[in-house]
């Protein structure tokens, strides 16, 4: 029994042995017990406080932990005597070690090192470095079989002439992605125009530039065509904001004066900047062109979010819009367009008193505290005199500290007071709904605007001019009590919230402005003083 059983044994021991030994000779040979706690500790480390690069870092510790197994494995036929095979797996390992050292190496270099100076080099160049440290660690395995670099260049320069030739796209791609990144002609985020599509830079890759345009789209330009086309980079000026310069076009009738419908809508332009527009360079109007029957206009501003270059020109639309209505500027209308009316004086008197009828209904100036102690003719005197004024959302209906010579009376929509402290602080005063009136302090005295107004929602106004309040002042100078004692009132009210007056602040404040009031409206309209009033009677 004796005789076989120690023979079978030391077949099955010896090899395990010659394993053994030949695993022992690999790791203290190369070392790898110190290099594997080394690439442990460091890549663990840049696991912890480089949470970003984690996915490189156990793409390291993959290539490092097939490296070892391959190195490990390469025993078994050493052991058993095949020697090309042990070789072929030990070749192996130490490529796959050189890859791990290699990647660890390039999250050290480019996340903790450079991240500590001002250099910052492209994506592309930094994946060229590591592409050459790959390829530096294959020659220097081949070299370590005996494989010398020129004889390599020597044998594979057919090779290597036949791969350029059928993969000169690829590599014009590849040299362009990395020509962009080295130039930073443009970057990612930056707004550009290529041909007909425009939007947002998202990546710039070895072969193509994704651009995300304003339709939610993705856009892929291969390097090769984009660096032999023309590229416009939106909204970019040394030294100068984010912002790009928009072109608003609309037409109006020859028989207004083009210097007043560009006075009209450069002025409510520049009163309130639309939002989404800059301040500085301020917006203008310029007339383009004339046409058949109209003239062409343009109205110029500079878009400061250029991924809103729509809606915000739809802003501007509506803002010149409204602007026009206030004037009474029409749009133009097709130039063969007839419009044949009968009109004699009987109609158009019926016209008008229909139109008067219709302001007063809608007004109802009756309830009006302005107008409550003026009677009923002297209330249809002034809806005569009454223009229609409509304002859009957001848009100034008077501006603090503006001469102005209008009444308003809002009949449709909501407006804020606004008042400006020495401060520099803006408070809101109140709120004015259909049926209030502002502008009055400025009509019957001649001061500035003290408040600013600003239409809450898409409002519409008459308006009042000087000259109507006058006729009736004329008539009637007695109205000039009632209305200095409510111009006064409002006045105390805005006083009081910009200087914060107790009620005996406010009271005194009522008598001398009531009677200041009294004497500008006097003063302002060229009515008989109260003394000379009582002397004549």
């Amino acid at each position: 029994m004796h005789t076989w059983v120690f023979p079978a044994f030391w077949l099955v021991v010896d090899p395990l042995n010659n394993i053994w030994q030949s695993f022992q000779f690999i790791t203290h040979h190369h070392d790898l017990v110190p290099i594997t706690l080394v690439i442990l500790a460091t890549s663990g480390i840049l696991a912890l406080f480089w949470r970003r690069q984690r996915r490189h870092v156990r793409t390291a510790l993959i290539m490092y932990g097939l490296s070892f197994f391959l190195m490990v494995l390469s025993a078994v036929p050493a052991a058993l005597g095949w020697d090309t095979a042990a070789k072929t797996l030990h070749a192996a390992g130490l490529l796959l070690l050189g890859f791990a050292v290699v990647k660890l190496s390039s999250i050290i270099i480019f996340d903790v090192i450079l991240c500590l100076t001002p250099l910052a080099p492209p994506q592309v160049l930094r994946d060229l470095i590591v592409a050459g440290g790959y390829m530096g660690a294959g020659v220097w395995l081949l070299s370590r079989n005996g494989v010398t670099l020129s004889s390599l260049v020597a044998t594979s320069a057919v090779m290597t002439g036949v791969i350029v030739f059928s993969l000169q796209d690829s590599l014009s791609n590849i040299l362009g992605g990395l020509v962009l990144q080295i130039d930073e002609s443009f970057t990612v985020g930056d707004w550009v125009k290529i041909e007909q599509t425009s939007g947002k830079v998202k990546e710039i890759t070895w072969r193509h530039v994704a651009i995300e345009t304003r339709n939610w789209d993705t856009v892929i330009i291969p390097n090769s065509v984009l660096i032999k086309s023309q590229v416009l980079i939106q909204g970019q000026r040394s030294g100068e904001p984010l912002q790009e310069r928009r072109w608003i076009y609309f037409n109006v009738d020859f028989r207004v004066p083009p210097t007043e419908v560009i006075r009209v809508v450069t002025d409510a332009l520049l009163i309130e900047p639309v939002e989404g527009s800059a301040i500085d360079p301020p917006p203008n109007v310029i007339l383009m062109d004339f046409k058949e029957s109209y003239c062409s206009f343009a109205a110029r501003y500079w878009l400061t979010d250029l991924a809103k270059d729509d809606p915000t020109d739809s802003l501007v639309r509506c803002r010149i819009y409204f602007a026009l209505q206030r004037a009474g500027i029409p749009l133009s209308v097709p130039a063969l367009t007839a419009f044949v009316e009968e009109r004699d004086q009987e109609r158009a008197k019926l016209h008008h008193e229909h139109e008067i009828e219709q302001r007063l209904g809608a007004l109802n100036l009756a309830q009006v505290e302005l107008f409550r102690e003026m009677n009923d003719d002297e209330r249809r005197k002034l809806a005569e005199r009454l223009s229609f004024a409509p304002f859009m959302k957001g848009e100034l209906m008077t501006r603090q500290g503006a001469e102005a010579h209008w009444l308003y009376i809002l009949t449709k929509g909501s407006a804020e007071v606004i008042v400006s402290t020495d401060a520099g602080v803006h408070k809101s005063v109140a709120i004015l709904h259909a049926g209030d009136f502002f502008g009055e302090m400025s009509l019957l005295t001649g001061e500035p605007r003290s408040a600013s107004l600003k239409a809450l929602e898409e409002s519409e106004c008459y308006r009042l001019d000087r000259q109507a309040f006058g006729d009736i002042l004329h008539g009637r100078p007695e109205i000039a009590h009632y209305l200095s004692e409510v111009l006064a009132r409002r006045k105390v009210e805005i006083e009081a919230v910009r200087h914060d007056l107790d009620a005996a602040a406010r009271a005194a404040m009522m008598k001398g402005q009531q009677e200041s009031i009294f004497a500008k409206i006097h003063k302002l309209f060229g009515l008989t003083p109260p003394s000379q009033q009582n002397s004549a009677k």
